[in-house]
């Protein structure tokens, strides 16, 4: 099974971004033959979205990208970041770009939505809203976990979570892309 995976953070220390890499090492030692690519939305970096931008370029390239590795996977693990309580701007601009292109962005693809955040708080608003909105975009949304107080449940130095009933949760909604 291939599964793409990213952080909607564009942060280079994004704690969302070590939570979808762990998920990603989780999915490949767990699963054999599951192979899990970790895209950067930097990689698909294009001018704030407007209908008279869109006039004028198009569909950009950047999102025609990003549309079709998300169309190549079997499977998406996204983890949501939150600013203000809401999407990431990057990843909101990516997204409308994209979804210009075709509005059921993930493609019917399994997702499982996943969030973090320092605080107590694991960035729940943005994930609800995810949660909410992702089977309107063409997600078949399987499963979605919120991880709060990340500093204190995952160690950074061993880039593992090192809390076992956090883990447990974490393994148990990536097993839901997988057939029963």
């Amino acid at each position: 099974m291939k599964i793409v995976a990213f952080s909607t953070s564009n942060s280079k220390q994004s704690i969302n971004k070590k939570l979808v890499c762990y998920a990603a090492r989780v999915l490949e030692e767990t699963y054999p033959g599951t192979s899990v690519e970790i895209i950067d939305i930097n990689d698909y970096e294009m001018p704030l979205f407007s209908v008279d931008r869109e006039a004028v370029l198009g569909h950009p390239d950047e999102a025609k990208a990003f549309y079709k590795k998300l169309g190549e996977a079997d499977a998406l693990i996204i983890s949501h970041a939150e600013h203000n309580g809401s999407y990431t701007a990057a990843f909101k601009n990516l997204f409308d770009w994209t979804s210009r292109i075709d509005v059921k962005v993930f493609q019917g693809k399994p997702t499982v939505l996943l969030a973090t955040s320092p605080g107590k708080g694991g960035a729940q608003t943005v994930l609800k809203a995810a949660a909410v909105s992702a089977p309107h975009f063409g997600a078949d949304l399987k499963a979605s976990l919120s991880l709060p107080t990340f500093y204190d449940i995952f160690s950074i130095k061993q880039n593992t979570l090192n809390d076992e009933l956090a883990d447990t949760k974490l393994r148990t909604a990536l097993a839901t892309v997988f057939p029963a």
